[in-house]
């Protein structure tokens, strides 16, 4: 095993001890992190949707992108770069949100979601290697949205600096924001708490280059299970300690922020795994790398928030099953998230052939 293998595998376990223990602190179950749910609920949190049970400014997600400019900055590994199809990006950005929100959670949370027991997430993590799978089959066609250019030192600071005037909002002038009363929004960790998470995850991630989509893609290319382990040891560290601290409630239908309509599951996750593949990274590997100073993935970002914000202003986001006084009420997806996945599958199609570049024949 080399340094680089042993490094994937402890930012795995950090990251699992984080969520287990952003979850302990106030965090909703099976949701310590949520690339998808927290860049929804800061979405809230600044009035781009009215959706008041989940409105909140996530220090986590500020952490990552801040914890992942510190250590890129440290290792001198931080290059200021755009110019890659970012109009494109952003619209996957969206569509990856979209699928995500529907499912209720992205790569990261899904596997928090199976460390719970929670069987409704099978169909996602299907439909998420599906859609991986049709990626990859993209890549081999030769998709590219084309390379990054160096660009001014100060545009790699754009992401960055949005999340640092986040949590100066929301220490300072928290009046001007929206916070939930109720719902997941309302349920979250000490900010401070949160923030320190988010930091060392940044960190971790930045230099291991976690990244579940590009696990797996790797899988399918090349046989190489090396980044997919990291998930691999989230899972297991979190199910461990799930079992040990009795959080493990293997069900089929009312789990935490969870729904049980399996084949929109499957096809939102599918979008996001498609979309990922596409971008060249899950959504939590786009918050690191714009960290790093990638602003194609700055772009991306704020299009997840844009996703974010038209999921719940035209109610595509799924709705989680209940318990209302002792009757099981059945969450889903509704019609209009069923056609936002569809529209973005669709949109995925074009968007994967009018970007496929086959090498010229050297007729000479």
């Amino acid at each position: 095993m080399n340094k680089h293998h042993r490094l994937i595998l402890l930012a795995g376990f950090i990251t699992g001890l984080a969520a287990l223990g952003l979850a302990a602190a106030g965090n909703p179950a099976n949701m310590g992190f949520c690339i998808a749910c927290f860049l929804r609920d800061i979405a809230g949190g600044l009035g781009m949707h009215s959706a008041a049970k989940v409105q909140y400014i996530r220090p986590e997600i500020i952490g990552l992108v801040l914890g992942a400019l510190l250590s890129a900055m440290a290792g001198r590994e931080f290059k200021a770069r755009a110019g890659s199809a970012p109009a494109l990006r952003f619209v996957l950005g969206m569509i990856v949100m979209v699928g995500a929100l529907a499912f209720l959670g992205c790569p990261l949370r899904m596997v928090l979601r199976l460390a719970g027991g929670d069987l409704t997430a099978v169909s996602g993590f299907a439909g998420f290697a599906l859609g991986i799978g049709a990626g990859v089959l993209c890549l081999k066609k030769g998709f590219s949205l084309g390379r990054a250019y160096k660009v001014k030192r100060s545009d790699g600071f754009v992401l960055p600096g949005f999340m640092a005037a986040l949590l100066v909002l929301l220490l300072a002038v928290p009046a001007v924001l929206r916070f939930s009363e109720e719902g997941p929004g309302a349920s979250h960790a000490y900010w401070l708490v949160s923030l320190a998470g988010g930091l060392i995850v940044g960190v971790l991630a930045q230099k291991s280059r976690l990244c579940m989509a590009g696990g797996i893609r790797d899988v399918f290319l090349f046989r190489d299970f090396h980044l997919v382990s990291g998930f691999a040891a989230i899972f297991a560290t979190v199910l461990i300690g799930n079992l040990l601290l009795g959080g493990f409630h293997p069900t089929l239908a009312v789990q935490p922020v969870a729904h049980h309509d399996y084949l929109w599951s499957l096809l939102g996750m599918a979008a996001v795994g498609w979309g990922a593949v596409l971008l060249g990274g899950c959504p939590l590997r786009q918050l690191i790398l714009a960290g790093e100073g990638n602003g194609d993935s700055a772009v991306t970002v704020f299009g997840m928030l844009t996703g974010a914000a038209l999921a719940h202003n035209f109610g595509m986001a799924g709705n989680a099953d209940a318990m209302t006084d002792g009757a099981f009420v059945a969450g889903g997806v509704g019609t209009p998230g069923q056609i936002g996945i569809l529209t973005g599958l669709i949109l995925l199609f074009i968007i994967s052939v009018a970007n496929l570049h086959k090498e010229e024949k050297n007729n000479g």
